[in-house]
């Protein structure tokens, strides 16, 4: 069973007893998070093809179909519940408009300019904000973390752009929480680096972070 927010629990907690009110804020209070997995998820095949909106808009709707059961078995967290729900419809909208999905979404990420400027923003907290917020660096960063390991590149994500906490990027992973947080500190350190090469960052600077 997941950690929930006080004020998630709450709304879970009328749900469970019927409250349809309290159901529909519980889904839309997750409404942007769900945003940023399908956005960060979906591939360029099917954005083609399918609105991220609509994938999220179903997902909405099958997690209002489903909530019974996970109010009754509370597998994990209701945010990574609904995270795996987009996931499946993600993997749905594939088989129905492009082709038979041959491997998992979970791994699969689109790094784009905004995901790579979050991630830039986290990292190079302290710098002039105006650099931080100059497309070419997100363009960039995007560039370097094309370059990365699939796995250093994986937990940026979902600590930077998904906003997960290390306990979480491990239950997503199913890796133990001491290893992501291992593998987080690696990746970071790693980008850093790349990041100083490329002469995006003063050394001077970082070395006093």
């Amino acid at each position: 069973m997941g950690i929930e927010s006080e004020h998630t629990e709450r709304l879970l907690q009328a749900a469970e007893h019927g409250d349809a009110v309290a159901l529909g804020r519980l889904i839309d209070l997750h409404r942007d998070y769900l945003r940023r997995v399908v956005d960060l998820r979906i591939d360029r095949a099917l954005r083609g093809r399918v609105d991220p909106s609509d994938v999220v808009q179903e997902t909405q709707i099958a997690a209002t179909q489903r909530i019974a059961d996970f109010i009754e078995r509370r597998p994990t967290s209701f945010k990574l519940w609904l995270r795996g729900e987009a996931m499946q419809q993600i993997v749905a909208q594939r088989r129905r408009h492009v082709a038979a999905a041959r491997r998992s979404v979970d791994r699969e990420c689109s790094i784009s300019n905004v995901s790579s400027l979050l991630i830039a923003r986290n990292l190079l907290h302290g710098t002039p904000s105006e650099a931080v917020e100059r497309k070419e660096l997100a363009e960039r960063v995007r560039q370097l973390m094309e370059n990365m390991p699939e796995k250093d590149r994986e937990i940026l994500t979902l600590r930077y752009v998904e906003e997960l906490t290390n306990t979480e990027a491990a239950e997503v992973l199913k890796i133990h929480a001491a290893a992501a947080r291992k593998r987080h500190g690696r990746a970071m350190k790693r980008l850093l680096e790349m990041i100083v090469e490329s002469g995006l960052a003063d050394p001077n600077e970082m070395s006093r972070r």
